[in-house]
């Protein structure tokens, strides 16, 4: 029986996150502000967790509710047969976003909708579920907009970005859908190099080899949402697994690189490869932006430099960003390049022409997606 999601994905990534669902074998795919409504079975909803890259969570709506007022959202709540989707036994909590006039505190809003669950549930067995903040058995959501109240199930609990290996982080990480997001727009495929020389914690030239290499981002979690629902189907979610470590490829085809002046910082991007067993398909090198060298023929370089908001004073990075642009044209012919920057004074220090611009977001920070052809 197919039923309606909605995925949440990061500002700027709605449109490529689509084609990712559709290309998993989504239906009735629609993108919207921060996120993409779509159709599938329940084996769909399993795979979207497994496969994508770009998604942060996946929603299932169950119920919508009016809730002008406080009164309303508990009554309407309350009256709502919750035994299809939570048993007594089971512990639960409540995530609330958005709000209207009357209900403008999450939190609160939030505790109106356990309360009136946990208050049927008293009524019809005489014992209630726990409330677990960390781990909850059924993570419900909730979201407010104007008037009306729409309840979906959380199938991913924790956000799907968290693959696993980023124990180690520099500074200023990009979150692993961004990543993916950039090396989905770059057409990266794996039959050309790869080359990062601000790798910093590994991110980009790790969401680039597991794509390369065909790799489900979802294999490396501990666990999903999805697992301690009451209709979970254990049996098609083994299948689904086994299917997808065995859809690996074993070698890539070509050469992925990340370069970094940071020692230190080198050694976590190391340390984060050889956990999600990609330390044998990157190589990671120190060097200057002075120093670095194409690794191919012909390639992809993609990139997040500093750019004032985390690291260091923007002012200090202006011979930097002329540096990067400097080295592109000497050295990197024939290539494409992806520059992500939060500071369009310094992107305009690089001093060539971008072939196209892309306003993404690297958490609250507006940045954009720079492409330069070079020739």
């Amino acid at each position: 029986m197919n039923r309606s999601y909605f995925a949440t994905v990061a500002k700027g990534l709605e449109e490529i996150a689509a084609q990712e669902l559709e290309k998993i074998g989504a239906h009735q795919v629609r993108a919207t502000a921060l996120g993409v409504h779509f159709q599938g079975d329940q084996s769909l909803l399993y795979k979207v967790n497994l496969w994508s890259r770009l998604v942060f969570k996946v929603l299932m709506p169950i119920f919508e509710v009016e809730c002008a007022t406080t009164q309303q959202l508990y009554l309407q709540i309350r009256k709502l047969d919750w035994s299809e989707f939570l048993s007594w036994q089971q512990s639960f909590a409540v995530q609330c976003t958005g709000s209207n006039p009357n209900l403008n505190h999450t939190h609160f809003t939030a505790l109106q909708i356990k309360n009136a669950i946990v208050d049927q549930q008293k009524d019809r067995h005489g014992k209630r579920s726990n409330i677990d903040s960390k781990s909850p058995d059924l993570l419900i959501n909730a979201h407010i907009d104007r008037n009306i109240c729409t309840i979906s199930l959380d199938s991913s609990r924790e956000s799907l970005h968290r693959r696993g290996y980023h124990l180690a982080m520099g500074p200023a990480p990009l979150k692993e859908t961004l990543a993916a997001g950039i090396i989905e727009i770059s057409g990266f495929d794996g039959k050309v190099g790869l080359y990062d020389p601000f790798c910093g914690s590994g991110t980009l030239p790790i969401e680039a080899a597991s794509l390369a290499l065909n790799i489900a981002p979802g294999l490396s979690r501990m666990s999903f949402g999805f697992e301690s629902w009451l209709d979970f189907q254990p049996e098609l979610w083994q299948r689904l697994k086994k299917e997808a470590s065995e859809s690996r490829s074993k070698t890539l085809e070509c050469p992925i690189t990340g370069s970094d002046i940071d020692a230190g910082i080198l050694q976590q991007a190391r340390s984060n490869a050889r956990l999600c067993k990609l330390d044998r398909e990157i190589e990671f090198q120190r060097k200057a932006l002075a120093d670095i060298e194409p690794n191919a023929n012909s390639g992809i370089l993609v990139c997040n430099p500093p750019y004032g908001k985390r690291l260091g004073e923007a002012k200090d990075l202006q011979i930097l960003y002329q540096q990067l642009g400097d080295v592109l044209k000497q050295r990197f012919k024939g290539w494409n390049a992806y520059v992500l920057t939060g500071n369009r004074e310094l992107s305009k220090m690089i001093g060539l022409r971008s072939a196209s611009r892309l306003t993404l977001y690297n958490g609250s920070i507006p940045c954009v997606l720079l492409k330069y052809e070079l020739y």
